[in-house]
């Protein structure tokens, strides 16, 4: 591939700002190469009024293979299968993974060093590149702009207090089971009166906006979706730490928190399982089939390890099962059951992994 095959465009910038979609279409198509595969990237596409106009031309040549990108302040989950019709394949972007960070900070940092700047200080990439003092700030005005600002712009929300309410009840309770009537009873009950309708519209924006990801339960024996009782995780652990503070130190469900975001970049559908009685922390299906985790922050004690084996040994299947925590001991099996500590697995590489 050379460079004349590839045409990239920033829609932030100024000289793009009044430009319609029939005069970019025509400036693009000016520039193709006839003979060969030519790569289309359009950066904020949204930006360029009736965008979807352009990338219905371009996407019928046959010579074109076009990306587009745009941030969720404008894409929200669901929106582009009504501009595009299914004419596209999206992939949606999450923050550094662990093993990420570590190529963006000193070498000589330990690995438990490493997690605990990532938990607090944030996943996002772009806090590498400033000061420590300055993270905070940073994260509360994305927190403040591009999730409650535009949701509130983009769905017309009236209340916005309950929505702020709302999205900080969720981020206190990561890991939880939580339902809309659940919220709606807690807010109530502290004086913020609001029905289980709102709540679940309100949910469902912030599920919207990719600050939370919803994993639904899924019984294991009976194979089939559970419909209630969803638990919530939120997109960066940073976010939660400079909006919760000291509340923030729910060192477990930040871990299972962490897991459920790798599960994710790592291509699997997540859920959370139940096996009679006993919940598994994440069953992950892929087209490999089908991997069983449980999450803890330690297992020193023997009762703690033996609820979270009892889980995963009540599965009657030969899939993989593994146990994480962060007590640094080496790799042990208990039944074939794998035990490992959650920041190796973080950090493991990942190149010819079949499992």
């Amino acid at each position: 591939m050379q460079e004349k095959q590839i045409i990239s465009i920033n829609f932030e910038s100024p000289e793009y700002d009044e430009i319609s979609w029939k005069t970019l279409y025509f400036q693009i198509k000016e520039q193709l190469n006839p003979n060969k595969r030519n790569y289309v990237f359009l950066d904020e596409i949204q930006n360029v009024e009736k965008f979807e106009k352009v990338v219905d031309g371009l996407y019928i040549l046959k010579n074109v293979d076009l990306y587009i990108t745009g941030s969720n302040a404008y894409f929200m989950s669901g929106e582009l299968a009504t501009y595009l019709s299914g004419r596209y394949i999206e992939l949606k972007m999450l923050p550094l993974s662990l093993r990420e960070y570590k190529e963006g900070n000193p070498p000589n940092l330990s690995k438990n060093e490493l997690y605990q700047k990532y938990i607090t200080k944030s996943s996002f990439p772009y806090t590498l590149f400033i000061a420590d003092k300055a993270i905070s700030t940073y994260l509360k005005d994305i927190y403040n702009t591009i999730f409650l600002k535009d949701i509130v712009q983009r769905y017309g929300i009236l209340d916005v207090l309950a929505l702020e309410s709302i999205s900080k009840f969720m981020l206190d309770n990561i890991g939880n089971r939580l339902s809309s009537r659940k919220i709606a009873d807690t807010l109530t009950s502290n004086g913020r009166k609001i029905n289980s309708k709102t709540a679940e519209k309100y949910m469902q924006a912030l599920r919207d906006s990719l600050l939370f990801y919803e994993a639904k339960r899924y019984d294991i024996k009976g194979r089939q979706h559970l419909k209630f009782y969803e638990k919530f995780y939120v997109v960066d652990c940073g976010i939660r730490y400079s909006l919760l503070g000291k509340k923030a130190f729910a060192h477990g469900k930040v871990l299972e928190n962490i897991i459920y975001l790798e599960l994710l970049r790592r291509g699997y559908d997540v859920y959370i399982g139940k096996i009679d009685d006993l919940e598994v922390d994440f069953v992950a299906f892929s087209s490999n089939g089908v991997q069983y985790y449980q999450v803890a922050l330690t297992l020193r004690d023997e009762k703690t390890l033996l609820r979270e084996l009892t889980s995963l040994g009540n599965i009657n299947d030969h899939y993989l099962k593994f146990l994480l925590t962060l007590d640094d001991d080496p790799i042990m099996y208990h039944n074939g059951i794998k035990q490992i500590n959650a920041i190796d697995w973080l950090l493991e590489n990942r190149d010819n992994k079949h499992d």
